[in-house]
């Protein structure tokens, strides 16, 4: 059948949506995306919300399947779960074009999980301004909408959070501000990100504080810290990181595990080895994928050949 023909099928709602032909949506051609575009809307909600959906796993799945189309479609869309998984979609999109559309919804969408989901999307071009890849004039842009819902009072919560989280890779002073403040701000929400913020920052700076969410009561502050501590990469954390290898919860156990394959060296592989004799599956693949990686560091070439 030739695309209209597809687009047909696809909208209607008494035929069972077939999850395999959805890939006829990557990659479209000019025309195809206009067609695509001004039948999108008369497509019902459900139906919308159950595509995107699929294509959002898709996507994760194979990462050669392009639905960048629909995905920008979807962010227009009158329907908010559209629009969240629309951005969800657009994990690995990098063109700065995107940039304003991301502010807009952060600003202005009347969903606070949309204006989150947005505020988190534009990390990604934080990470890119860092590596060079971003030219200064579209990071402004990013910086300041970012600092704006920051230091927004009348903000929702986690768009502020999301936000920090965000802006956490950016080395300024401003920055190191705002992650303190929300720090000490006694919302566990917010300390929450900041804590996920002194992770990106990778600045041992942190590390004191990291260090000492460890024995957080709360098993979310502790899992954050122990990958915050992963992401900073100093030695000197192992000792704090190894009682976590035996945490009552398994995602923190999870993430010492992960954090001790990020530091490496020897006193962490012996943690490591024996993690693997535990009673947990999860945590016997977490450590084995832990070891590979610091194995993989120490020797990129003699690893590859072993395998």
């Amino acid at each position: 059948m030739d695309f209209s023909e597809y687009l047909d099928e696809l909208a209607d709602g008494s035929k069972r949506l077939e999850i395999a032909h959805l890939q006829r949506l990557s990659g479209l051609e000019h025309a195809q995306r206009d067609e695509l575009d001004r039948r999108w809307p008369s497509i019902d909600v459900r139906r919308r919300r159950r595509i995107l959906q699929e294509l959002v796993e898709l996507s994760e799945d194979n990462v050669d399947l392009d639905f960048d189309a629909i995905f920008l479609r979807g962010l227009q869309d009158t329907d908010s779960d559209v629009r969240l998984e629309s951005l969800r979609g657009l994990w690995e999109a990098e063109s700065p074009d995107l940039i304003d559309s991301l502010i807009a919804l952060m600003e202005r969408d009347k969903n606070p999980a949309v204006r989150a989901e947005a505020a988190l999307a534009l990390g990604r071009f934080v990470l890119l301004a860092e590596l060079g890849r971003l030219r200064e004039r579209h990071f402004e842009r990013v910086e300041a909408a970012l600092r704006r819902a920051i230091e927004s009072d009348s903000e929702d919560r986690d768009v502020r959070g999301r936000a920090i989280e965000s802006i956490g890779a950016y080395d300024s002073s401003w920055v190191r501000q705002a992650i303190q403040n929300a720090y000490e701000s006694g919302d566990q929400s917010l300390k929450v990100s900041s804590v996920h913020a002194m992770g990106r920052s990778a600045e041992s700076r942190w590390l004191p504080l990291l260090v000492r969410e460890l024995s957080n009561e709360d098993a979310e502050i502790r899992f954050e810290a122990a990958v915050a501590i992963g992401q900073v990469a100093e030695e000197s954390a192992i000792p704090h990181l190894i009682p976590l290898l035996t945490d009552e919860d398994e995602e923190v156990r999870s993430a010492a595990v992960a954090a001790l394959g990020e530091i490496g060296g020897e006193r962490a592989k012996g943690a490591l080895m024996e993690m693997l004799d535990s009673a947990s599956d999860a945590t016997r693949e977490a450590a084995a994928a832990a070891l590979s990686e610091i194995e993989f560091e120490e020797d990129p070439l003699g690893f590859r050949f072993r395998q």
